[in-house]
């Protein structure tokens, strides 16, 4: 055959393969789910990377829009989009919904729903009652928290409008909220907080105040310069768990409870599992002052919260601690944040099936004050 025609030839073979290869190629894009697969190959099942994985904004997307795998950048800005077009109600079922849909989400959400209730209140013109009237449970109460934290920061007298916001009822999450909003009229000064918490008439709302203000302190919300942790580098070289043994009795559980949250976080939690056993170590410093067990709940407690899809993984975290009584109090904290976050009557009993060192196991069902002969 002569060169030239072989070469005619020849291409019309090819050319006739690639209209083939055309034909029978799918090129219909990635579904969401397909898109996710490959783009987050350790996801646990309920679409949260695996540990020490690092999540990013650019994940692909679901056939709703929605991203495969939330960031609290993502979530944060659909919610405060959908309040924007709709209500506070709307948003906050919406929030709700994916967070029992994608549990790994419970680690941002609560502040997510504080940054709801801030905008409600300057939506409706700080009409408290309205601002309220939407179910605000989501994400252990946040919304709420958020709200009070508003009217509280905008009060030309807040340490009057502190007595007035939860009555008549008064209620534990409502005046929760109130100590987070002291931190925030105080501007960060733990003594200046302490004292408006003190302006409540009995203990107990007095400690309800002072969760809220530590829990403010330790893990700040708001991405804002002037609300972050205030907590020097030389005090805590000194004193790990500072400042709680400086506080009050009173102000004393609350604050060992919280300063868990700040360890994690400084220690880069997410890609780092191995700092939760490292966090009860921690703890121990505060055995002198008697802070150590209610440390050790709060590590179990945040444990829980940044672990919702992975109860047995946590559980085997508190279960590295080398002392029972300190399993105990891991376990309790564990128990602690689960029944909030799932407050149905069942909620405890299927966390403790799922847990399955035996020896957490039974923390778990004492704490739970169910039968330790269940199966």
């Amino acid at each position: 055959m002569q060169p030239r025609a072989f070469a005619i030839l020849t291409a019309l073979l090819l050319g006739v393969l690639g209209l083939g290869s055309v034909a029978v190629t799918d090129w219909t894009p990635a579904t969401g789910t397909q898109a996710a697969a490959s783009a987050a190959p350790g996801a646990a099942g309920s679409g949260a990377p695996a540990a020490g994985t690092v999540q990013t904004a650019g994940a692909s997307a679901t056939p709703t829009g929605d991203p495969a795998v939330w960031t609290r950048s993502t979530l944060r800005n659909k919610m405060m989009a959908e309040m924007e077009a709709t209500d506070p109600g709307v948003a906050l079922a919406d929030l709700d919904k994916i967070t029992k849909e994608k549990p790994y989400t419970v680690r941002f959400c609560h502040p997510i729903a504080h940054e709801l209730g801030h905008q409600a209140v300057k939506r409706y013109n700080a009409d408290f009652q309205k601002v309220i009237s939407f179910p605000h449970e989501t994400c252990a109460a946040g919304y709420l928290h958020g709200a009070v934290e508003e009217m509280l920061n905008a009060s030309t007298q807040p340490e009057v409008d502190l007595l007035k916001l939860c009555a008549p009822k008064n209620s534990g999450p409502c005046i929760h909220g109130v100590g987070h909003g002291t931190m925030f009229v105080a501007k960060q000064d733990v003594a200046k907080a302490r004292d408006l918490c003190n302006k409540f008439t009995t203990d107990q709302n007095r400690i309800r105040c002072s969760e809220g203000l530590f829990m403010q302190l330790f893990g700040p919300d708001e991405e804002d310069e002037t609300a972050k942790a205030n907590l020097p580098a030389d005090k805590l070289a000194q004193d790990p768990l500072y400042p709680c043994k400086d506080q009050p009795a009173l102000f004393q559980s609350a604050c060992y409870f919280y300063a868990p949250t700040f360890y994690l976080s400084s220690h880069d939690y997410p890609n780092h599992p191995e700092v939760y056993g490292d966090a009860l170590k921690w703890c121990l410093a505060g055995k002198a002052s008697g802070g150590a067990v209610d440390c050790s709940r709060g590590v179990g407690s945040r444990t829980m919260k940044y672990n919702l899809d992975r109860e047995d993984w946590a559980a085997q975290q508190c279960a590295t601690a080398a002392d029972g009584w300190q399993r105990k109090a891991c376990a309790e904290g564990l128990v602690s944040y689960y029944t909030v976050n799932y407050t149905d009557a069942g909620a405890a009993g299927r966390l403790c099936a799922k847990i399955t060192n035996k020896e957490m196991q039974g923390y778990c069902r004492s704490a739970s004050g169910l039968s330790a002969s269940l199966d």
